[in-house]
């Protein structure tokens, strides 16, 4: 990994992070080859580590911030990601800027584009993700990456306003009769200034973006608020929020509002939230010692962490209007002033870190299960070539007579083991009922069974009375299918444990039952939702929600995240299920294998093409080169898939 520091850290950091995702790849493509080489490549397993794979290679890293107007939002990501353009990207200019939710990504089926959809879309009940899925609603402006200006200029679209008459900024959600301190001004025609767009998405090959990061621009409590899939979808995903405050101010009300109502429920996770209290440079006071102006700032970040319920170290203070100026003059000591180097070095150590240790987690209970099954597989191998010397240690002296009896022994031990294997399909049609059930218990049809009366209660016309209710009933429901589904799934190890036992014992198999089907983490994540989408059918939103597009909106917001939810489960109970029927498959073919060794061997003894001594010598040869081929075998999968650990900065100034 790159030293860190200099004008670029956050941009290190994150070529080093991807950098380590494709390696990771890399080394889990070798081991699917290795594996496949020695027939040690079962379908469960192979399921397995491409799912990995995949994952690693396709990861995304979305970081969201998260501001009220004029706090420099925008300037702050413009210095982060886009100083090498020279210029500001983004729009940045005193008042009013982005007016609309900005996603910037990289999809390569896509030229760089900007693509923008209308405000009018809010009053239909379409949600975002179904937008998505009509390119044509969508405006698009096409972007030439290598020209600055024409990039700035296009993306400066997204603070396009336009004036409506006052019903109709009710209807779009910008005008509230509950709030009217919080409505925009009535001009003397008596019209309210709106965003022209509701959603922006700029695709473009910068390198950041090229490599899975996703940055997320959010303009203001009403666009948080009225766009339930920001704090039901968006911002859930992100695997970093940042706040951004004005260092001057501190908490505002409307500041407050925003972080009580959207982004405390995740305040407490290890590095989900960072607070930036932006502009520092205003506390820049030449009549004043610096001491004095380092205890102001400080005072500052120490008061905001107490507003907001956070750890100090979690709250940076940041000129970014220095800093992306620092970056674009090459001016160190300016760089090192803004303390914008503290934010991008909090920002990869609270965001990358937390990243990598979630990929590396799954990669150290891949590698336990690869060397589980290499040592099962060795297991099985080494009995058989003992049982196949001492068998053959058995015909010495033995004549041609003797030879042909002892084939015929064997081949009645096949025929007995093929009679026994038929029990097997009775073992398969007990476990599929079993594992039918469990599918069933996750399905998409039973999620929209259970969601049912919860969908009703938010379509109903007017205030939505009893909504409360529907809410908790349709998540206890929720609760409750998801540990009969951890029952049945504990039910279907049950089976396999004693049945696997049984084949074991009657047939010499070395079978073992797949670790615990844990779907607790899939219950956990149930349970973030409820609670993290609660505060959107509270009475505080009762006039939004009285609103039929708006509640048709949360509705599939709601569902489209659980969906997610039960999707996950399901395909851990397919993965889980390969590996368990994958090992019955190949035991099977492997005592075939071994039958068939057998009865060529003592062919070959009796027609007297090799001898008894020589075809001794050489089993015992293959013993040793197989127990040396599995020992660096292991040595090969520890080496494979270890994560590497991420160098951290010799210190700290946050």
């Amino acid at each position: 990994m790159p030293l860190r520091g200099g004008p670029d850290m956050f941009a290190n950091d994150f070529d080093a992070h991807y950098a380590w995702r494709r390696e990771q790849a890399q080394r889990l493509q070798h081991l699917i080859d290795v594996l496949a080489a020695r027939d040690l490549l079962d379908v469960g397993m192979r399921s397995r580590i491409e799912r990995l794979q995949r994952h690693l290679l396709s990861d995304k890293v979305m970081v969201a911030f998260v501001a009220e107007f004029s706090r420099g939002k925008s300037e702050l990501i413009n210095a982060v990601f886009f100083a090498g353009y020279g210029r500001r990207i983004m729009p940045a200019s005193a008042g009013r800027t982005t007016m609309c939710p900005t996603e910037l990504g990289y999809d390569p089926e896509l030229p760089p584009c900007l693509r923008l959809l209308p405000i009018e879309t809010r009053l239909q009940s379409q949600s975002l993700m179904e937008w998505r899925t009509a390119p044509e609603r969508w405006k698009r402006i096409d972007l030439d990456v290598n020209d600055a200006d024409q990039l700035a200029q296009a993306i400066d679209t997204v603070s396009e306003v336009q004036w409506v008459p006052v019903e109709t900024a009710r209807a779009l959600g910008f005008w509230h009769d509950e709030r009217p301190d919080d409505n925009p001004p009535v001009n003397a025609d008596g019209l309210v200034e709106v965003p022209r767009w509701r959603h922006a998405m700029i695709n473009m090959a910068h390198p950041l973006l090229k490599q899975g990061l996703v940055v997320l621009d959010t303009p203001g409590l009403n666009a948080i608020g009225a766009e339930p899939e920001l704090t039901m979808s968006l911002l859930p995903m992100a695997e970093g929020v940042v706040f951004v405050l004005a260092a001057d101010a501190g908490v505002s009300k409307s500041d407050l509002a925003i972080w009580r109502e959207h982004l405390a429920a995740g305040a407490r996770e290890a590095g989900a939230r960072l607070v930036v209290l932006n502009k520092v440079d205003v506390l820049w006071d030449d009549l004043s010692a610096p001491q004095a102006v380092e205890a102001q700032i400080e005072r500052q970040r120490a008061e905001t962490a107490h507003v907001l319920g956070l750890p100090a170290e979690q709250v940076i203070a940041v000129s970014a209007q220095k800093g992306l100026l620092a970056k674009v003059r090459g001016d160190q000591a300016l760089l090192e002033h803004s303390r914008l180097l503290d934010f991008e070095r909090a920002l990869a150590d609270k965001v990358l870190l937390r990243r990598r240790d979630a990929l590396g987690s799954q990669l150290e209970v891949l590698r336990t299960e690869v060397l589980q099954a290499i040592g099962r597989h060795e297991q099985r191998e080494v009995t058989v070539r003992d049982e196949q010397i001492e068998e053959l240690e058995g015909l010495r002296g033995k004549n041609a007579v003797q030879m042909t009896q002892m084939r015929r022994r064997i081949e009645q031990e096949q025929q007995e083991f093929d009679a026994g294997a038929m029990r097997i399909q009775a073992l398969r049609s007990v476990h599929m009922k079993l594992l039918r059930e469990l599918f069933g218990s996750l399905s998409a049809q039973s999620l929209q069974t259970e969601v049912e009366g919860l969908s009703s209660a938010l379509h109903q016309s007017g205030l939505k009375l009893g909504l409360r209710r529907a809410y908790e009933e349709t998540f206890a429901r929720l609760h409750k299918r998801f540990a009969e589904a951890q029952r049945k799934a504990d039910e279907v190890q049950a089976m396999l444990r004693g049945a696997f036992r049984n084949l074991n014992a009657e047939f010499g198999f070395s079978l073992q039952v797949p670790g615990t089907l844990d779907l607790s983490h899939h219950a956990s994540a149930l349970r973030e939702i409820e609670a993290a989408h609660a505060d959107v059918l509270s009475l505080t939103n009762a006039w939004r929600l009285a609103q039929a597009a708006y509640a048709q909106r949360v509705a599939k917001a709601i569902l489209e995240r659980l969906k997610r939810v039960f999707d996950e489960a399901l395909e851990d109970v397919e993965t889980w299920n390969k590996a368990a029927a994958a090992q019955v498959d190949a035991q099977l073919r492997e005592r075939r294998r071994h039958f068939a060794q057998r009865l060529e061997t003592i062919q070959r003894l009796a027609s007297a093409s090799e001898g008894l001594e020589e075809r001794l010598a050489d089993l015992r040869s293959q013993q040793a080169a197989y127990a040396s081929d599995m020992q660096a075998l292991r040595s090969l999968v520890e080496g494979l898939i270890v994560p590497e650990p991420v160098p951290t900065p010799a210190s700290s100034a946050v």
